[in-house]
């Protein structure tokens, strides 16, 4: 007798589920539950921004103004632009349209690597000019070996006004050990203004004189706080990116073998939140690390 199985079995279903609309539940409910967990995680990290910066302002403000905010508002273009595409890879799944799918996934793919890019570019910076807060992880030049700070390809923004206003000589950099460096004359005469206006909050008043003068050790660590705030926070967030790379890397190899259709595109719509969600972390960086207190300077 010839037996035949009249029971269709949709493309993508797992065993342990009954149906696609179950496991499509369950795979949205999981993707959420791991978003709900990655925004706690970082909000401690925001809130860990948020108690030092009331604190120490002016200092955070000084040291905003030496990252580039048009290198941050770049990959902020990149970034809106990779979301856009993200989202096109899934609406192509869904009309089962093979070859768009990977047209947007290799999109997305290319403008996160853009991303990861700069953010290279903006750390090998970082690392020219004395300002990674961890030991010895700095670039090392001894006296007599020393270079002048636009040598690294990126003139920071004090400098760029400085020579505007008169072309003062710019200090050479010497850092025998590697240590974080920190000389920022503008930083110290906004911050004796604003004593002087009475704009220092309790902790700025202790954490920036000695003996009623500026101490440029206790500024220094302040702003060594910034930075540990900044690789700590916009490191996570390159991992991230890291991350969905990889899994940008699955999908497309399951695209390209012509997997997702309109019966089955779950795996493209989870990935596409958790791209999402890195999209919008970045959002909240990018104007509280690169813009707030920039006006300080002006």
């Amino acid at each position: 007798m010839e037996h035949t199985n009249d029971h269709y079995h949709p493309p993508g279903l797992q065993h342990q589920f009954e149906d696609m609309k179950q496991q499509e539940e369950s795979a949205s409910i999981g993707m959420w539950v791991f978003l709900v967990q990655e925004i706690m995680f970082f909000g401690g990290l925001f809130t860990v921004y948020l108690v030092f910066r009331s604190r120490y302002p002016m200092a955070f403000a000084a040291a905003s103004n030496h990252l580039d905010a048009l290198w941050g508002f770049i990959n902020t273009l990149v970034l809106i632009v990779s979301s856009l595409t993200m989202a096109l890879a899934v609406y192509y799944a869904q009309k089962s349209n093979r070859n768009m799918q990977v047209i947007m996934i290799i999109l997305t793919m290319i403008f996160g690597t853009a991303f990861l890019g700069v953010k290279a570019i903006e750390y090998t910076d970082k690392y020219n000019h004395g300002l990674v807060p961890f030991s010895n992880w700095n670039k090392k030049t001894p006296p007599g070996g020393e270079h002048k700070a636009d040598n690294s390809g990126f003139v920071l923004p004090f400098e760029t006004r400085a020579e505007a206003a008169g072309g003062k000589n710019e200090k050479p950099y010497i850092n025998p050990t590697g240590t974080f460096q920190w000389h920022d004359e503008e930083g110290d005469k906004i911050i004796l203004e604003a004593r002087k206006k009475g704009y220092l909050t309790d902790a700025e008043k202790i954490g920036y004189f000695t003996n009623g003068e500026l101490d440029n050790e206790k500024v220094r660590g302040k702003v060594q706080i910034f930075y540990w705030i900044y690789f700590t926070m916009t490191g996570l967030h390159a991992l991230h990116m890291i991350v969905g790379l990889g899994i940008m890397t699955w999908l497309l190899i399951m695209a390209w073998r012509g997997t997702f259709s309109a019966e089955y595109y779950s795996p493209v719509e989870m990935s596409g939140l958790f791209w999402h969600f890195v999209y919008i972390f970045w959002i909240f960086l990018f104007p509280l690390l690169y813009l707030l207190g920039r006006h300080f300077l002006h």
